[in-house]
């Protein structure tokens, strides 16, 4: 007689794997923005993904449209680092959900470095806030459908708090 896994455990194996990947999409999300690699930064989208950085003082658009954006915004900045922590994933809270969707909330801290500042480790600018991110499963694998960005504080690094 075959062995066969209950229901609930592989509902539970499945929802673990869609866990795992959504994390790996919102990492790939940091890497390709602190890299500056926009091609991968825009497949991580879905074809009608879209990102608002209106509260970090950006633009809100498309992943084309925001991707040139932050192109040009952090060519300052030679040096980005995004640490993404608290991560809460949540499934099927989508509109319209076929269980195929994802929300995740995740708080951010992000330390810049400019490009012509120099040998010094301390960051120039460092903003935090959290992200809220709509995720959608499709052919390729889990994409973003959205990210909208919460900026809820900014200040200069350790450098700018040094008195002269």
């Amino acid at each position: 007689m075959p062995k066969t896994v209950p229901m609930t455990q592989r509902a539970e194996f499945a929802t673990l794997r869609d866990r795992l990947a959504v994390d790996d999409l919102v990492t790939a999300y940091a890497v390709a923005v602190d890299d500056g690699d926009w091609r991968a930064y825009r497949d991580l989208f879905t074809a009608d993904g879209r990102a608002d950085y209106t509260s970090a003082g950006g633009i809100a658009g498309d992943a084309d449209r925001v991707a040139a954006w932050l192109a040009e915004s952090l060519a300052l900045f030679g040096v980005r680092q995004h640490l993404i922590v608290n991560r809460q994933v949540r499934f099927d809270e989508l509109d319209h959900d076929t269980g195929d969707t994802a929300r995740v909330r995740a708080d951010y801290v992000n330390p810049l470095r400019l490009a012509a500042a120099g040998g010094g480790a301390a960051p120039d600018l460092v903003c935090g806030g959290r992200y809220d991110f709509g995720a959608l499963r499709t052919p390729d694998g889990w994409r973003l459908s959205e990210v909208v960005v919460h900026e809820k504080w900014r200040g200069g690094g350790p450098s700018q708090a040094r008195t002269p």
